[in-house]
């Protein structure tokens, strides 16, 4: 394949990926009140999508206050930048495997795609509530100003449940929930295109390391 091509072809998987995520927001945010869902495959408890929103990073951690939202959503824009300068870079040079280019750029689509969310859903949607679905609103007459929205995040999976021993120290009598974070489309992407090179492109990056090290 030729460099354009395969330029061509990263910008359409991660068109085709944003698009996903951002189709599956706005159904979940113009559809469902804050706190409510449905369970997957039937009465699948292990499985269900639940509305919520976040301030912050990736599975609902977050920073507090006005000022973490706007230093993390700054802190967005540097990663977007760098991951397109780097993915530029790798593929220019032809040397990196195919899939160390697509796991950055499921990475890239991850962050751009919470971007969206935090830069533009307050301006565009009013406010979720509990009991209340949200609506689409003129520019700029939404919920909160640019890069102080909210991240949409949907996906549960409280796969085992269970209460601790009372005779166990510190934790007995207490409820214990795995997997407990509710998270989105764009997360599984960054987690995807992390663990993918993880645990297959591993030679890569120590080849990169050794080169480094050599010159």
């Amino acid at each position: 394949m030729s460099l354009k091509g395969k330029k061509w072809t990263i910008v359409l998987i991660a068109v085709v990926l944003l698009v996903i995520d951002q189709a599956i927001k706005f159904y979940v945010k113009l559809h469902y009140s804050y706190g409510q869902g449905f369970e997957m495959f039937g009465s699948s408890r292990w499985a269900q999508i639940l509305f919520i929103e976040n301030n912050g990073m990736a599975f609902g951690m977050q920073l507090g206050g006005i000022a973490g939202k706007i230093i993390l959503s700054s802190l967005r824009v540097v990663l977007i930048g760098i991951l397109i300068w780097y993915i530029n870079r790798i593929v220019n040079k032809g040397r990196a495997p195919w899939g160390v280019v697509i796991g950055f750029t499921l990475v890239l689509v991850g962050a751009v795609g919470n971007m969206i969310d935090s830069a533009f859903y307050g301006l565009i949607f009013s406010e979720s509530t509990y009991g209340t679905v949200a609506t689409m609103v003129p520019f700029g007459e939404g919920y909160a100003p640019f890069l102080q929205g909210k991240v949409v995040d949907m996906f549960y999976f409280p796969m085992v449940h269970w209460t601790w021993p009372e005779w166990m120290p510190w934790v007995g009598g207490e409820q214990f929930e795995f997997f407990r974070p509710i998270f989105n489309f764009a997360d599984s992407c960054i987690t995807c295109g992390v663990v993918y090179m993880i645990l297959f492109q591993r030679k890569y990056f120590a080849r990169k390391e050794e080169e480094k090290k050599q010159g």
